[in-house]
């Protein structure tokens, strides 16, 4: 770049505003070569995802010479959501110094492929079943999207002509020399400008809320909080004191039911079974499938369903159910029910006994990834099963705009997959108390435990309803500040 074209460049940005700044260096290349690094003075924070939306959490933090990301997550659900996957980061790869990583779940995880392939070299740091999880979540992620690219080309279904990969399996498995692991309740210095600590946050194995200090002012992440009713893992920690939170807010606008799910799912298993039908399920792989399985084992233990066959088609899925059963110190089951569960279960790992599946006569439940019918071998079983009036696709979780699992729910009869529209005749059900989120109940009453009153409240990891719903209460219930941050936007703390 010539001195001259650089110095327009430095005119034209130091006229911008912060989130101006920001949008600018998505489309602008000021420097050549290497990218610069700036000092920050103070502490402040850019909300790079999950804002006014649940995925794609990423968020900057800038004290002094250093820059660090509080998760690293793709974007899922709506088009103009997943665009923004392919879009720069407003700061590039090389001069981010660390990733603190919440849990593993892809919406918080999946875009750190793509970091490491765009020139990140710095530590990812997170517990340790985080990474264990990890080293399932992010190949899985990295191989489906090239199925996926090769599917769409193979079938001509996309608009691309040689539609490519977001990333690669094998991009995925670079990851991991970037990984340190840290234990939960110990200080962590990442640097002369940071440090963190991890608390348990519930949710999944290995999910945490994270305290960040720049040394004069603390931040809390809740990260996904989990239920305290949990039949699986251990209940959210007491909220640590912070000046600063940023707090999620997926069942903001709402509570979850109090009637048991057992209930609802012996209602939809054996009124299936009567129609000598099957119940399909999208699954989350990581803690949807390991709590279905309970209370369907639940159910045939105490005689309330028929001991009928269970087949869990999800290679992801299997290798996550089986590690869960080893952190003792996060679950609430013992192995011994664990292994209880397992008995009476058909793990599908190869594509030969996932066809099978289509042959097998009987009634039966099938449990397939992913838990929105955005991918996976569920989709398989949604154009075969869908179209059948005596079966039931039943959705466990929440369904993101713009996902399959949405407009099922949503009542929608005709959705498109693989290319071929698939009329759905088979009958929607919908359990929505098997969340592994807090609800809008739960949350104040975790963040009223706090030992004092935060400066401020950044509520993010919501829909738009949701986030400014939670805003209406703390604000109303607690008396804090609230602030719904935009997309891009950048806040001194």
């Amino acid at each position: 770049m010539s001195k001259n074209k650089e110095a327009a460049y430095l005119k034209e940005y130091k006229s911008l505003s912060a989130l101006e700044k920001l949008k600018y260096n998505v489309t602008k290349d000021i420097f050549s070569g290497a990218p610069k690094k700036t000092y920050v003075s103070g502490f402040q924070i850019s909300f790079l995802g999950a804002s006014k939306t649940v995925t794609g959490s990423k968020y900057l933090l800038e004290s002094g010479n250093s820059k660090i990301l509080v998760d690293c997550g793709l974007f899922q659900g709506l088009y103009e959501l997943r665009r923004r996957n392919w879009d720069n980061l407003p700061i590039h790869p090389r001069n981010i110094d660390a990733v603190i990583l919440t849990h593993a779940h892809l919406d918080h995880s999946g875009y750190l492929p793509l970091l490491v392939k765009n020139g990140f070299k710095g530590r990812i740091y997170c517990t340790d079943s985080t990474f264990d999880l990890c080293k399932i979540l992010l190949p899985d992620s990295g191989f489906l999207q090239e199925e996926d690219a090769m599917y769409a080309k193979k079938h001509k279904f996309s608009k691309h002509k040689n539609p490519k990969p977001l990333y690669t399996e094998k991009d995925a498995t670079n990851t991991f020399k970037y990984f340190s692991i840290v234990d939960f309740e110990k200080d962590i210095k990442i640097n002369d400008d940071f440090t963190f600590k991890f608390t348990k946050a519930g949710h999944i194995i290995g999910a945490g809320s994270v305290l960040v200090s720049n040394g004069n002012k603390k931040i809390l992440f809740s990260g996904d909080l989990g239920r305290p009713v949990s039949p699986i893992v251990a209940s959210p920690e007491r909220i640590l004191q912070a000046d600063y939170i940023v707090c999620e807010s997926t069942y903001g606008d709402r509570n979850h039911t109090d009637s048991n799910p057992e209930d609802k799912l012996e209602e939809i298993i054996n009124n299936t079974v009567a129609k000598n039908g099957k119940v399909i399920i999208p699954a989350f792989s990581v803690g949807r499938t390991q709590k279905i399985l309970y209370y369907i084992n639940n159910l045939k233990n105490n005689g309330r369903i028929p001991d009928l066959k269970i087949f869990l088609d999800s290679p992801m899925s299997i290798k996550v159910t089986t590690l869960t059963d080893d952190y003792v110190n996060e679950k609430k089951l013992s192995s011994e029910e664990y292994q209880d569960i397992y008995k009476s279960v058909k793990f599908c790992v190869t594509r030969i006994q996932s066809k099978n599946i289509f042959n097998y006569p009987n009634p039966c439940v099938i449990i397939s990834a992913s838990g929105m019918a955005t991918g996976g071998r569920v989709l398989h079983h949604i154009a075969n099963y869908g179209v059948k009036p005596n079966c039931t696709i039943l959705f466990t979780g929440y369904q993101a705009q713009g996902t399959r699992g949405r407009d099922l729910t949503d009542g929608k009869k005709e959705i498109k997959i693989h290319g071929d529209i698939i009329h759905i005749r088979a009958k929607i059900e919908r359990l929505d108390n098997m969340s592994d989120h807090s609800d809008a109940k739960e949350i104040l009453e975790w963040l009223e435990q706090s030992p004092s009153k935060p400066k401020k409240i950044f509520i993010t990891h919501g829909e738009v309803t949701s986030s400014e719903a939670l805003a209406s209460r703390v604000e109303r219930e607690l008396g804090w500040e609230t602030v719904v941050p935009d997309y891009l936007e950048t806040i001194k703390l």
